[in-house]
């Protein structure tokens, strides 16, 4: 985000009765896992979210954002909000349909291109599993979470190129001891500068099909501190859900909207419906 306003896709606050955040968590206990041990989980939670990821192209889902600041005495100051239907190539590219976006009233926050690859890349999922190799990864022990048993590993990335284009996740994940895959994780993306700054945000993921952890519930409330001295108090709530797998089509649009390309992913696996997408033709 940057200073004098904030970037972040579609966001609606979520009833919270709908979904646990509030989880009961347990202290971290030391686990003396040895070296061999740990490398060893790390290899199969990755392998895992490997997995996890080409799943998720055979679904689709609806996520809803809303980013808002925060004023004295807790008034809301300005609103961005943005709904939208989504679904991934094979590739691993996103396409969005934006379902609901009236026009943001935020004024203290710059919503850019950053915000928008966050909220789809390191918020949702913290780690993409072809940059492993890119992170370091310190194994701090074993955190009970409601009913789950996790593995809790501090991750950052190993360098940091502040002109980088490229997103990096840098926080905590929590990784299921059952299922190995991470159900939990906390944290930001950077590079940042210090005309550029982005929330620390915790997302909790849910079990889909029995089999995958998909992403759940998204939120912050941080305070962003510029380079300037400027301070802005934030709050982010981002839900997905409605995941069904499905057909994903993608319509290429021209800048006057006439329809130039569809393309379909008719894989066997997808076998119900589902509304087109669209790119913008650059």
């Amino acid at each position: 985000m940057n200073k004098g306003r904030i970037i972040l896709l579609g966001l609606v606050i979520l009833c919270l009765s709908t979904i646990n955040i509030f989880a009961q968590e347990g202290e971290i206990v030391r686990n003396n896992l040895n070296s061999v041990e740990i490398d060893s989980i790390i290899e199969k939670f990755t392998k895992n979210e490997d997995d996890f990821r080409y799943a998720l192209t055979n679904y689709v889902f609806d996520r809803s954002a809303t980013i808002q600041t925060i004023g004295l005495g807790g008034l809301i100051t300005g609103t961005y909000r943005r709904d939208s239907f989504l679904t991934f190539k094979k590739t691993g590219e996103r396409f969005e349909r934006i379902t609901y976006f009236p026009i943001p009233t935020i004024k203290e926050l710059v919503i850019t291109p950053q915000d928008l690859e966050d909220l789809g890349g390191v918020n949702p999922f913290a780690i993409n599993p072809q940059d492993i190799k890119d992170y370091t990864f310190s194994y701090l022990g074993k955190q009970k979470i409601d009913e789950l048993n996790t593995h809790v590993f501090d991750v950052r990335p190993k360098i940091v190129n502040e002109k980088s284009k490229k997103r990096y996740f840098v926080g905590r994940i929590w990784v299921d001891d059952r299922d190995l895959m991470i159900v939990k994780s906390k944290g930001k993306g950077i590079p940042e500068t210090k005309d550029a700054k982005y929330p620390v945000v915790e997302t909790w993921r849910t079990n889909v099909d029995g089999k995958y952890w998909f992403p759940a519930y998204s939120s912050s409330n941080d305070e962003l501190v510029f380079g300037s001295g400027q301070v802005v108090k934030m709050r982010l709530r981002v839900s997905y859900d409605n995941y069904k797998r499905g057909r994903s089509e993608v319509i290429i649009l021209d800048d006057d909207g006439t329809e130039i390309e569809t393309k379909k992913d008719n894989s066997k696996e997808n076998n119900d419906s589902a509304p087109p997408t669209s790119e913008k033709k650059p």
